[in-house]
Formats: structure tokens, C-alpha cells, sequence
């Protein structure tokens, strides 16, 4: 089960000078000049772990990504403890299964419109409100658990709310990082991102568990509550952040403009499309408590274990992310990546030894987060300021919304032929696909981080 917090987040950061105009302080005469190659600081010596530069360079950058972790974690505990009372009060996985479906529409629903809204008012008050808004639904949830108030229609109607919240929170954060950073930094904070959604999604639940066993659901929602006053304080404290415009274009931000100008950018499709190929095409978590027992002769257990090594494999990957920044060809690099993806999960779904399998598995998490970590950063650089919002809202659908019609598509292919030729053909389809987009645009491969352009 999923609220809206977790749906996106792979949140999954910048533009160029000419593109970037820095809120904060300028940079000290201690940090290290940009090099010509548009990847960050050139090192002494090779950088092998996740590049903390941001987070020593900004204050503000480093008050938002820690406000955002500590929310993450805290919200992945309340998704535990709602799918918990859910089947507490129900004893039905099928209720359970709804808390993710009302949680999901509403991203997807709002998610346009919120980035709209990033594009039109200050995004900090929008941050900042939205922000509050999920903190007291929190609030509420803890609230009723006191009091005993046990009602099913009630928890599907927070998880809705709060993920009308999320669609707007989350645009005008993502827009937020370009105004904090230089643009040499920003690959370094999209790997930082990636460590702070692993890490909610592996450590959140485990807490949730522990806390809702030993003093029940109030208690774990009550910690959730705490969790949001960092990202509240992070919040206050930024400057004021409206929207660029060029001088003599309208203040209201129109859904239609962003898809248009999407339409026209097939730079910034591209990112979407290599998504899509990996998220729906070669997707195989719906299928893992079957191969668990078919392939494995496990139990849920080993459920477990073949849904934490993807996790486990983009964590890796955004703790050993120091190269990426020294990267310039961001378009050739997630072509790569998706393809790796496929490969993995088409291995995964030839081999029966399950260490093996769990190898590949973690092989494509970790490639997930390369593509994740340049893709969010080509959207970020090459795209104005003043259409950031709403392209991050076309993000979030993509995000929340494709491993979805993914889960379907495998499910259906299971069904129609066997596991292992719906999980290795889904591999195999996304490495076509991915080649057959990069045939079409072929300029996505020669995208350099010096020049972006759209």
C-alpha cells in the first residue's frame, strides 16, 4: 500500500547559469570552480560515494532534503499502519488493496494542476501550506485512533486528501532545488533524493511495524505528525521563490501551455518515454508472490526478500554515485540505463536460483537510479522556470501512474502465458523499446549537460 508521499517521490533539482537565477547566498570562495564539462566539481581524486556537496554548499538545500527525509520516513510509517487498520477493521486484503487505488487517482487527477499552481504563486507558500495541510490530516488520523474512531471510509478519505496534497507539494519542491543549486550540483542532489526515497521505503515500514506492535496505530501516527514539523521549519526558512516569466506574459499558469510546450521538446518527452518503457513494459512486482512459490519454493518470506533487493540495488546506486557527476552526456546515460533495466529483469526471469535472481533484481534497482537520477536532472535544466512546475506534475503521473499499468500488463501476461515469459519478454520488450525510441531521436543520445536543450 502507497499513499501519495510514496508514489513519487523517486522525486524523484537545476538549470545553467543563463537558465538559473540562485536565491541564496552566492558561493563562498571555498567551493570548487565548475569545470568546462557542466559535471560538477572537477575532484582531486575519483569520487566513488554519493556526492555531498549540496548539502554543504546550501543551507537551504540541506534543511529541504533533510525536512523531506525525516517526512518520508514518517509517512511510509502511517502507510503501514493505515493498510494495518484497514484489514484490523475489514479482514479483507481487497480493502486494502483500495487504500492504494484512493490514494493513486487523486495523484493523478491533481497532478497537472499542481504544477500549474507551482507555475503561478510563490512555491514556497505553496510548499509551505500544502505542507501543513498533510501534517494535520496526520493529525486527524491520530486523533481518531484515540478516540477509538474506527471507520474504513474515514482512512480512505485522508490517504485521498493527502495525496491532493502531495500533487501539490511535490512540483513546487522539485522546482525549489534549481533556485538553490548551480547546475553542476544538481545530478549530485537527484542521487541525494534517491538515498532519502530508498531509505524511507526499507527503514519507514520496518519502524511502523515496531511502533504500531508495541503501542498501536496513535502512536505511529502521532510520530508522522513530529516527522512534518522539519519539513515545515525547512520550509519557513526559504526565501521567497515566485515563478520566472518573461516580462509581459500572463500570471496564470495554464495545463495546456505545459502540455504544449511538451509536445515540442522531444528532449523532455524522451525522459518520460524511457520511464515508460521500463515502469510498463518490464515491471514484474506484481508477479513476485507467484515466482516466490514457482520459481523458489518459497513463502512470503521470500516475497519479502525479491521485493527489498531492487530497493537494496538503488540505495547502492545512490551511495556509490559520486561519478555521476562528470557525466555530460545525460541523454546516452539513461538510454544505457533503461536497457541495463530490461536486461536484468529479463536475467531475473531465466534463472532459478533465487540468490541469483536477487542479484538481477537488485542490478536493475540499481540502474533505475542512474536513469532516475539524469533524467530528473535534464527535466530540471532544460526546462524554463516558468514551466518547471507543470512538467513536474507530468512527472509525478508517469511516476505514479506506470509501475501501475505495469503491474496490469504483467498480471495479464501471466495469466495469458506463464511467469517467466511475462517477466523475461517484459525485459526483453523494454530493451526494443528503449532502441527503437533512441532510433526516432536519435539528437536524446547526443544531449550534452553544457547545452541542454529541450
Amino acid at each position: 500500500m502507497s499513499t501519495g508521499w510514496e508514489l513519487a517521490c523517486e522525486g524523484r533539482a537545476g538549470g545553467l547559469p543563463s537558465r538559473v537565477t540562485r536565491t541564496t547566498t552566492d558561493k563562498s570562495p571555498q567551493d570548487p570552480p565548475a569545470p568546462d564539462d557542466g559535471g560538477g566539481a572537477r575532484p582531486s581524486r575519483t569520487r566513488i560515494f554519493a556526492d555531498l556537496t549540496p548539502l554543504r554548499t546550501s543551507a537551504d538545500y540541506r534543511r529541504l532534503w533533510l525536512g523531506n527525509t525525516i517526512v518520508w520516513l514518517g509517512q511510509a510509517m502511517t502507510a503501514l499502519a493505515i493498510s494495518l487498520q484497514v484489514y484490523d477493521i475489514t479482514r479483507s486484503s481487497f480493502s486494502v488493496g483500495l487504500v492504494g487505488l484512493c490514494s493513486l487517482v487523486p495523484l493523478v487527477v491533481f497532478g497537472l494542476y499542481g504544477g500549474a499552481i507551482a507555475d503561478t504563486v510563490d512555491r514556497r507558500l505553496l510548499g509551505l501550506y500544502s505542507s501543513a495541510g498533510a501534517a494535520g490530516l496526520t493529525v486527524a488520523l491520530a486523533v481518531a485512533a484515540v478516540l477509538g474512531f474506527h471507520r474504513v471510509w474515514f482512512l480512505y478519505t485522508v490517504v485521498a486528501l493527502q495525496s491532493v496534497c502531495f500533487a501539490l507539494i511535490a512540483p513546487a519542491r522539485a522546482a525549489m532545488v534549481p533556485k538553490l543549486l548551480p547546475a553542476a550540483q544538481l545530478p549530485a542532489a537527484n542521487a541525494l533524493t534517491s538515498v532519502t526515497n530508498t531509505f524511507g521505503m526499507t527503514v519507514g515500514p520496518v519502524l511502523g511495524g515496531v511502533i504500531t506492535g508495541w503501542w498501536g496505530y496513535q502512536a505511529a501516527y502521532i510520530v508522522d505528525a513530529v516527522c512534518f514539523s522539519a519539513a515545515l521549519y525547512a520550509m519557513w526558512r526559504l526565501p521567497a521563490m515566485p515563478p520566472e516569466r518573461e516580462e509581459g506574459k500572463r500570471g496564470r499558469a495554464s495545463v495546456l501551455d505545459g502540455l504544449r510546450f511538451l509536445a515540442t521538446r522531444p528532449n523532455i518527452r524522451m525522459t518520460f518515454f524511457s520511464d515508460m518503457c521500463a515502469m510498463v513494459l518490464a515491471q514484474p512486482r506484481a508477479l513476485f508472490p507467484a515466482v516466490a512459490g514457482l520459481w523458489y519454493g518459497g513463502d512470503a518470506r521470500t516475497v519479502g526478500l525479491l521485493v527489498a533487493a531492487p530497493a537494496v540495488g538503488a540505495m547502492l546506486g545512490g551511495v556509490f554515485s559520486g561519478w555521476q557527476g562528470r557525466i555530460r552526456r545525460h541523454g546516452l546515460v539513461i538510454l544505457v540505463s533503461v536497457a541495463a533495466w530490461g536486461l536484468a529483469i529479463a536475467a531475473f526471469g531465466v534463472t532459478r536460483n533465487l540468490w541469483l535472481g536477487l542479484f538481477f533484481l537488485a542490478v536493475a534497482g540499481w540502474s533505475d537510479t542512474i536513469s532516475m537520477v539524469f533524467r530528473s536532472t535534464m527535466l530540471q535544466t532544460a526546462t524554463p522556470d516558468e514551466m518547471r512546475g507543470r512538467l513536474q506534475g507530468v512527472f509525478i503521473i508517469v511516476v505514479a501512474g506506470g509501475p501501475r499499468l505495469g503491474d496490469f500488463l504483467a498480471g495479464s501476461a501471466a495469466d495469458l502465458a506463464s511467469p517467466g515469459v511475462a517477466v523475461t519478454g517484459g525485459g526483453l520488450a523494454c530493451v526494443v523499446a528503449v532502441a527503437l525510441l533512441a532510433a526516432r531521436w536519435r539528437a536524446f543520445a547526443r544531449y550534452d549537460a553544457r547545452d541542454p536543450q529541450a
